[in-house]
């Protein structure tokens, strides 16, 4: 169980550690990635957009110089370009943990495909995810490293039953968002049950960052320039709102606090806003039934089993 006197501002020392943060340009991996550098971490961070990670990258080297970061392309929603991102970092050594945080919250108003034929959401919120974590497995297990899924509360106000999670039917950009997040939360849970049956050491966390909004958020030149409106707008909501520098608090501890176990779901302890403790998740997420369903969906639609054999075998750094 992990401990409570974690403090979120004054992080344990991560220097020799090496971790990947999806969607890293902006908003929650912005944040995570920043938090990550400044407590030692060597940051990989990544985007589909060069030029938003450029800048983003610019802005975190402004707050901590010394940072040790690298850039690496990944959009989620194209398997050819996670496949390739994954042998990439494959190539390029250690791996402690990666943050599956990339995706999209304002799903388009109407149903679009990948290049893959995958409805957009679903592919890059979760797919993606999906193939990045198999690519990456063998990686994370030589140095007992974990994997991080962005949960949301959503999952508990509209807990829809992704029975079809390609919404070839019923469209509506809501739901595609929810039954994108319940999809990824089944898929951290699922791993993390999966893992331990495999003899894999490798943790998988659920982690979600309450409600945090741009608004509330530090000015960041590229990153986060919300409009004067939004801060308006954002600031009505303080009571039950943060920033999404806190938003990133419980992910970083998912991702780096070692008292944390494998399967546990962490979130802001106010539900909406606070410091990050570990949280109870919504039932639809941990049902068994679902879960076996979502994973044999990914595994039909990345055509990738993950290598739980050849992960349990891999010699330990």
């Amino acid at each position: 169980m992990a401990r409570p006197d974690w403090d979120p501002q004054h992080l344990p020392d991560l220097r020799g550690r090496t971790y990947l943060v999806t969607g890293s340009n902006a908003g929650l991996g912005f944040f995570s990635a920043q938090q990550l550098a400044q407590a030692g971490a060597h940051v990989i961070m990544s985007a589909r957009n060069p030029a938003r990670l450029s800048a983003a990258r610019a802005a975190v080297l402004t707050k901590v110089p010394d940072a040790s970061i690298e850039s690496l392309i990944i959009d989620t929603s194209n398997l050819g370009s996670v496949r390739a991102a994954a042998a990439t970092v494959r190539g390029r050594g250690r791996l402690d943990g990666v943050l599956l945080n990339a995706g999209i919250v304002h799903a388009p108003k109407h149903r679009e495909q990948t290049q893959d034929g995958n409805e957009l959401v679903f592919a890059t919120n979760a797919l993606g995810h999906y193939a990045l974590g198999g690519e990456l497995l063998t990686t994370l297990a030589a140095s007992s490293g974990r994997m991080v899924w962005l949960g949301s509360m959503s999952t508990t106000i509209s807990p829809y039953d992704p029975i079809d999670p390609q919404l070839r039917e019923n469209y509506s950009p809501w739901r595609a968002y929810v039954q994108s997040k319940i999809a990824t939360s089944v898929l951290g849970f699922e791993a993390d049950r999966l893992l331990r049956a495999a003899g894999v050491h490798v943790s998988s966390i659920v982690a979600h960052p309450g409600y945090s909004t741009s608004g509330r958020t530090p000015e960041v030149a590229g990153v986060n320039e919300p409009s004067r409106s939004t801060r308006i707008v954002d600031g009505l909501q303080a009571a039950f709102a943060q920033s999404k520098e806190r938003g990133a608090w419980p992910l970083v501890r998912a991702l780096v606090d070692p008292t944390v176990a494998g399967g546990e779901f962490v979130g802001p302890r106010y539900g909406t806003r606070g410091e990050p403790r570990i949280s109870t998740p919504s039932r639809i997420v941990r049902s068994i039934e679902i879960a076996e369903r979502i994973w044999a969906v990914c595994e039909d639609a990345t055509r990738l089993r993950w290598p739980f054999d050849k992960a349990a075998k891999v010699k330990r750094r």
